[in-house]
């Protein structure tokens, strides 16, 4: 069986290991040794672990600003309804926030490091704040189309759907039921339908 390129095995391991002991104890000489490669080889394609770390956000978990842009584009294509993309919205957000919380998690136990990951994030432009932004804009495209109400503010309106899927994520996650008391499915139609009776035309 072929191996899987330098850079893909890098990834994977830098995932598996942030995954399983945290962004802040995997360090660059164990994720080499998870890929099998040098730490050397980790550096030519990632100049730093913080930029490691957006590659595993962007490459490795569930895609939530591809789908902001492809809403942004093209609001109501395909007759699709607000609602139904606020539903898939949730879903994908809620999706990446599950799966992001216990990588991101042990970056506040070190200031340092979370510091360093702060200045890469702005150098790169991007960072948490990102979705919040692609939603707003898709809200006020759909604010401009009239599937959205004039006097709605939709910075507040994102703030609030982002908001309940990062809590979903961070509010089960030690709980002894083990879980959220809705499916995935469930709570991203009842946030979109619950948002919409505020901002639906």
């Amino acid at each position: 069986m072929e191996q899987k390129p330098a850079r893909v095995r890098i990834v994977d391991a830098a995932h598996q290991l942030m995954l399983t002991i945290g962004l802040a104890r995997a360090t660059t000489k164990e994720i080499a040794r998870a890929a099998g490669c040098s730490e050397a080889a980790l550096y030519k394609h990632f100049p730093s672990k913080e930029e490691l770390f957006v590659a595993v956000l962007k490459e490795r978990l569930p895609r939530l600003n591809p789908l902001l842009k492809r809403l942004i584009a093209t609001p109501g294509v395909g007759e699709r309804t607000v609602e139904q993309n606020l539903t898939e919205i949730a879903r994908q957000a809620a999706l990446f926030y599950e799966q992001s919380f216990p990588i991101a998690a042990s970056l506040y136990a070190e200031p340092r490091l979370k510091e360093r990951h702060n200045a890469v994030m702005r150098e790169l432009g991007t960072g948490p704040h990102m979705p919040i932004r692609g939603l707003d804009a898709y809200l006020r495209s759909e604010q401009a189309a009239g599937r959205v109400r004039s006097d709605v503010d939709t910075y507040a309106a994102a703030s609030l759907l982002l908001g309940a899927c990062a809590q979903r994520a961070f509010a089960y996650e030690a709980t002894e039921a083990g879980g959220p008391p809705q499916s995935l499915d469930a709570f991203a139609a009842s946030v979109a339908r619950t948002l919409m009776q505020g901002v639906g035309e």
